[in-house]
This record gives structure tokens, C-alpha cells and sequence, in this order.
């Protein structure tokens, strides 16, 4: 399976600021990578060089095989790009808004008009097709400028925070489209600091923070980097404690950690969701009654504060500066 996208090395800095510091990705052929990082981490500047909107200071990439700085008008026929805040027009409507995009990229005027309405069934935006964007609420946009990107037919698709400012509904919606896009066959990478998102659609992630990849593999590979699973139960009454700890000692092999004052009792463990069932049968042949019992697991969040030492916050976007970067879309 060959690269879809390649990034060496690349450098952009605005002024004294350093926004990317020796950054490189490689994402596969059909699969999905997840830029998980807070904003200012270098996730969009990514995303505007590899979509040919903004040049490096140093270093390489290539798109589909392209390099995006020597042929940028034959990288840009390939993909696709819906950036952070919808890129449509709110006087037209959301056919009209497809049909112009068709039309930029050179379709027949029946072409455009058939492709537009395509994608407005694909995204069940049909029935508001022929209302001003204005009147769409924030996820109806999100999903317009979504088939705005497909308009073309990409091989590579750059999904910059496709969900923000949505709702937990909207944002589900968004994902269930986004899994529709993948299961067809394109490459995407998606640049998020929602750790849900990336855990969920991702195939493979990139944690980035100050401008660097400082870590990188798939959700499982990256959550064991912070430590494996953990049981936990909780007792009905305190004398219990000493006969939960035997049993956890014994069948997870490792010593067990006790709190006193919530009557709980916690032990690491690599057996899996398998362990719990022996845990149940065990307790309860010893008499022991159990108000809660689970199995944890290390979330995003926990890998992103071990490898960073600080959480996902919202931080403040560095600017790109007008007239720095490529026009187009």
C-alpha cells in the first residue's frame, strides 16, 4: 500500500513564532489519520500546505503521489478540502452553492447541476435545497460544505475540525457521514481535539503539540504508552474489602489498591472484558456483594496529558497573515 500523503520535515514560522518545527506524517492509502492536538498545535498550517494554500519554510510533501509546491494545480484536482467554518455562500442556495463549486472546478453546467444534486441526497439535504443557506442551522452548513469538498471526486480529503461549534446530535450526524466517506474508498485525514472523534474515526492517530508529531499509532497502541486496563468494584459494606482484595489479587495477579472510605477496590490487569465474568463468579462463591464493577480503560485524554503534561485546552490560533498563502479551494 503506497502513501497517500508524505510530509518531511516542514517548517513554517510567522515571524518569531514557530508554527511547524520539523513536522512529518505519512498516512496510507485509504485509511483515515486523526491530528489530535489543542489549536495552535500546527494542526490547520498542516492542512494549508498539504492543500497547497500556504507554502513552507522548509521541508517536502506530497498528495497523491504530487509534490504540493513544484505541481500545486495537479495536487489541488485530487483533493478535497472543508476547513473549520463553512466556506459557502449564505445569499445562495445550498444547490446553487454545489452547482458554483462544479462549476469552479470546470464541470459542464449539466454536470455541476447533476453532481449538486447528488450530493444533496447523499447528505439528506434535499428538501432544503432550494433555501438560502442563511436559514440552515450550523450542522445543515457543516454538511453542505462537506459535498462542497466532494464536488470533484477527491482521492485525498482534509477534514480541518469538521465538527466544531456542533452539538453532541450534530456531531454524531457529522461522524456517520464521515464513516460513509471512508467506507468509499478516500484517504482522509482529519485534524480534531475532540479525543472522542479521533478514538472513534480514526485509523490512525498523530498527536501533535508545538508544531511537532511527538507521537504516533493506532488508538489501542497509543492508550497502552499510559498503562493498561484496571478492574474496579465496589462493596456493599466494608468488612467485604479484605475478601474483594483477596480475590483481585489472586486472579489479576498484581496488588490490588483500596480505598477505605469509598469501599472500593482497583487492580491493573491485561485480561480484558474475559476477566470480568471469573471476577463476578469469584465474589459472589466468596459472599461478596458488589454494588459496581467495570473494567477502565485509558482514555485520549489521559495519553495526550502523559505524553504532554497538559490537557487539550483551546489555545489561541496563530494567524496566517494575508497575502502569505495560496488562494483557492
Amino acid at each position: 500500500m503506497s502513501d497517500a500523503i508524505v510530509a518531511e520535515g516542514l517548517v513554517k514560522r510567522y515571524g518569531k513564532v514557530t508554527a511547524l518545527d520539523g513536522l512529518d506524517l505519512r498516512v496510507p492509502e485509504g485509511t483515515v489519520l486523526g491530528m489530535l492536538g489543542p489549536n495552535g498545535a500546527g494542526k490547520t498550517t498542516t492542512v494549508k500546505i498539504l492543500a497547497t494554500l500556504l507554502d513552507p519554510d522548509a521541508g517536502r510533501a506530497e498528495v497523491a503521489g504530487i509534490d504540493v509546491l513544484r505541481q500545486p494545480d495537479e495536487v489541488r484536482r485530487r483533493i478535497g478540502l472543508s476547513g473549520q467554518y463553512a466556506a459557502v455562500d449564505e445569499a445562495l442556495t445550498g444547490r446553487e452553492n454545489l452547482t458554483m463549486f462544479g462549476r469552479l472546478y470546470h464541470l459542464g453546467g449539466r454536470t455541476a447541476r447533476a453532481r449538486a444534486d447528488e450530493l444533496l441526497a447523499r447528505f439528506d439535504l434535499t428538501k432544503a435545497a432550494d433555501r438560502t443557506v442563511k436559514t440552515y442551522s450550523g450542522g445543515m452548513r457543516r454538511r453542505l460544505d462537506l459535498a462542497g469538498s466532494l464536488v470533484a471526486t477527491p482521492q485525498v480529503l482534509f477534514l480541518d475540525e469538521p465538527t466544531t461549534g456542533l452539538d453532541p446530535r450534530g456531531r454524531m450526524e457529522m461522524w456517520d457521514v464521515i464513516n460513509e466517506l471512508v467506507r468509499g474508498g478516500v484517504t482522509l485525514l482529519l485534524t480534531t481535539q475532540y479525543m472522542e472523534e479521533a478514538d472513534r474515526l480514526a485509523d490512525s492517530i498523530a498527536v501533535v503539540d508545538r508544531g511537532r508529531v511527538i507521537a504516533g499509532g493506532t488508538s489501542d497502541q497509543l492508550k497502552a504508552r499510559v498503562g493498561g486496563e484496571r478492574v474496579e468494584v465496589l462493596v456493599a459494606r466494608p468488612e467485604q474489602l479484605p475478601t474483594a482484595t483477596q480475590v483481585l489479587r489472586r486472579l489479576c495477579g498484581a496488588e490490588p489498591i483500596v480505598d477505605q472510605r469509598t469501599r472500593k477496590v482497583t487492580v491493573a490487569t491485561s485480561g480484558g472484558a474475559a476477566l470480568l465474568a471469573e471476577v463476578v463468579r469469584a465474589l459472589d462463591g466468596e459472599g461478596v456483594e458488589m454494588l459496581d464493577l467495570g473494567l477502565h480503560r485509558p482514555t485520549l485524554d489521559d495519553v495526550f496529558i502523559a505524553l504532554t503534561g497538559h490537557v487539550a485546552e483551546e489555545k489561541k490560533e496563530i494567524p496566517v497573515p494575508a497575502g502569505r498563502g495560496r488562494r483557492g479551494r
